[in-house]
This record gives C-alpha cells, structure tokens and sequence, in this order.
C-alpha cells in the first residue's frame, strides 16, 4: 500500500479532533509535482520549505498540548485511584462503580497515548518520504538537512510519552488485579466493548506503524521513534484478543 493511502486510513481511524493535525501529505505532493527539474530555483524551494516548516510547527503545537494534557490526566488517575482506596472498602458498592469507572478512563487514557506516539511516528515518515521526492524530482539535496533538524523537534522527540504510556499500564495492571478476581468476568467484557473505538484505533495505528517499518528507508540514522506495544497480559486482562504479533 502506497504511504499516502496509508496516511489517509490512519487519519481516519485517528480520533476526530486529531484529523487536521496530521501532515498535509496530498498538497506537498502536488507542489513537488509542479517543480520540475529546470524549475528548482531558490524561491521554489524556498516556498516549499516554508510549507514544511508550517506543518511541523502544527505538529510541535498539537504534540506538546496533548503532552501537558496527559501529564495532568495521568496525575488526576492516580489521585482518584488513591482517594478510592483511602476513602472506600472494596465490599462496599460505591467502591466497585468508582473503580469500573476509573478503568474506563484508563484503558482511553492509555489508548489515547499510543495514538500520539504513532501520530510522531507517521508524520516522520510522512516528511521524509516528501523530502525524498522532492530530491528525486529537483536533483536536490534538501532530505538530509531538514530531517537532522526535525529530530530534535518536540513532536519527534518521544521519551516522555513513552514513560507515561509505561505508568499507565502500572496503573492498569493494579485496577486490574488477575490474580484477585476482584471484577466478574461478565464486567470486564462490558468494559472491553465500550473501550473498543479507542483501542481499536490505537491497534490500527500500531498495525500501520509495523507496515511503515517493513522495509523502510528511514532505518538508520534517520530511524523512526520506538514502536510502543500493548503488553499481551493487559490485553489479555482487558478480556480483548491480541490483535498483531507481540515482538
């Protein structure tokens, strides 16, 4: 499958406020399709850096908005996890609603970070994939200098995300308990169901990512940011069916 298609279903299996944050894939290629050759002046590739420059600074903003959102709801988690605890006894039934209602949340919180990592990940590959087209097409040399400077981009730049996304299945795994059996089956599964449109599209993002990998010229220097998986236990916790390989 060409990137563009690819592109296109990640952005429509992306949440809908997501969508118009994704790389505007279509129109640089149409720009790169009107420079030919003998056309590659400066002012050219002047107005096509310029475009790139736009859409990275669309995914720095975006990235580091739903950086600080996500640190703030991991902390508002882990404090409703904790005033549960302290504040009601596990046999008591306000007790099993709030925690039924604390794993909702979790399980789209968690889904939810997985999108913004793929999200890094596909834009990358999206820039470096224009880039390489317009050198093919202009003769130029533009590829290599640009990605260097987009690697040190904060929408490129992963750890943090990829440190929450590791806290929250801690936190998942201990609203969770497989051993205790402290939710009936028959809840787990409700959840699992309701919990489906966001896991759904984050399995979908990481399918996509492993297509993107197979094969890729951006391995190397250029590589794209770690895949995160969703641990088979979890899954398996969660009553849902691995949907990919678990590498």
């Amino acid at each position: 499958m060409k990137f563009g298609k690819r592109l296109k279903r990640q952005i429509e299996e992306s949440l809908p406020e997501w969508r118009d944050k994704f790389l505007s894939y279509k129109d640089l290629k149409k720009l790169v399709r009107l420079i030919s050759t003998t056309d590659a002046s400066p002012q050219a590739e002047g107005e096509f850096v310029s475009l790139l420059d736009a859409e990275v600074e669309k995914f720095n903003a975006f990235f580091m908005e739903q950086e600080e959102e996500f640190v703030i709801r991991q902390r508002e988690l882990q404090e409703r996890i904790r005033r549960a605890a302290e504040s009601l006894r596990p046999s008591e039934a306000g007790y099993a609603a709030e925690m039924g209602r604390i794993r909702k949340d979790i399980v789209n919180f968690h889904g939810e970070m997985v999108l913004l990592v793929n999200y890094s990940s596909i834009n990358y590959t999206g820039l470096a994939k224009i880039l390489k087209k317009y050198d093919k097409r202009t003769g130029g040399l533009l590829r290599l200098p640009f990605i260097e400077t987009v690697l040190k981009q904060p929408f490129f730049t992963t750890e943090l995300i990829s440190r929450l996304v590791k806290e929250c299945e801690i936190m998942m795994e201990a609203v969770f308990p497989a051993a205790e059996e402290q939710v009936e089956r028959r809840e787990r599964e409700a959840l699992a169901m309701a919990e489906q449109s966001i896991f759904r599209n984050a399995v979908a993002a990481l399918i996509t990512m492993q297509e993107l990998r197979k094969g890729s010229s951006t391995y190397g220097h250029f590589s794209l940011p770690p895949l995160i998986l969703p641990d088979p236990d979890l899954l398996q916790s969660l009553q849902i069916p691995s949907p990919i390989p678990i590498q």
